[in-house]
């Protein structure tokens, strides 16, 4: 099977300056995944998004999955796509408490590697939005506009032995959700790719498919975004994830 014509003007978008950036694995199966990944799978009616969701997506998943090699390859082609610097450094800012610091120093380091290589500059270096004194009544504003009044009260509610658990929670929507730089919407949808790629999180995967769907983001983005994964992170995954999208969206709409 030769490569299509669309996989390679994509990938020549992608990578300008390289013919090939993974350095053929396997020249029968470059053409096979390319002509599915930068062909297929954007080209599939009703399953598209914009340029730009797809990159933040696919970064996000890549983050999530702990591809940092993939990461590397794909970066570049983000912000050559438009994606720029300040989202992508938020978008590792937001993996850090769902995926965990261990998990995501390498994304910080090869991001700056990346950055110091293409020459590319931070546009505005201050994005936090909170102090000290203000992160938890922030974090919990960010929270009830997520999820709603009951979410109110969440950081002091639950056993009193894990309870810090609970302010913790808000205060980490204070710290992050608060930042500029990236939207709410794409930090739920970006979330939302952390725990599909991460597996073992279906309670936190369906609770933020509910908060994406709060925020605009569709029942049918979600499944465009978690279509746009198949090539990063396999079908087991992404099916998972489209069953956790259908139990999130039947709970949704019955609180309408």
């Amino acid at each position: 099977m030769a490569k299509s014509e669309f996989a390679q003007a994509y990938m020549e978008r992608m990578f300008p300056e390289i013919a090939s950036p993974a350095g053929y694995i396997d020249p029968e199966f470059e053409d096979l995944f390319e002509n599915f990944a930068f062909h297929e799978v954007i080209t599939e009616d009703g399953c598209n998004v914009a340029a730009h969701s797809r990159f933040l997506a696919i970064l996000a998943i890549l983050v999530g999955a702990g591809a940092t090699e993939e990461y590397s390859l794909m970066m570049p082609a983000a912000l050559n796509f438009g994606v720029i610097p300040d989202e992508i450094v938020e978008l590792i800012y937001q993996a850090v408490p769902y995926l965990g610091i261990g998990h995501v120093r390498p994304f910080f380091k090869i991001t700056n590697k990346i950055f110091d290589y293409r020459d590319e500059d931070i546009q505005n270096p201050h994005r936090s939005t909170v102090t000290s004194e203000t992160r938890l009544e922030k974090g919990i504003e960010k929270q009830v506009e997520i999820w709603g009044e009951g979410m109110r009260d969440f950081y002091q509610s639950g056993p009193q032995e894990t309870r810090h658990i609970n302010k913790w929670l808000s205060n980490m929507f204070g710290d992050y959700y608060t930042r500029k730089g990236l939207t709410t919407r794409q930090r739920e949808m970006i979330t939302f790719c952390f725990l599909m790629a991460q597996g073992g999180c279906e309670a936190q995967l369906k609770v933020h498919v509910i908060g994406n769907l709060n925020v605009g983001n569709d029942k049918q983005y979600l499944i465009s975004i978690a279509s746009q994964c198949v090539p990063y992170i396999g079908y087991p995954r992404v099916l998972n994830a489209l069953t956790y999208i259908n139990a999130g969206f039947a709970e949704w709409a019955a609180s309408q």
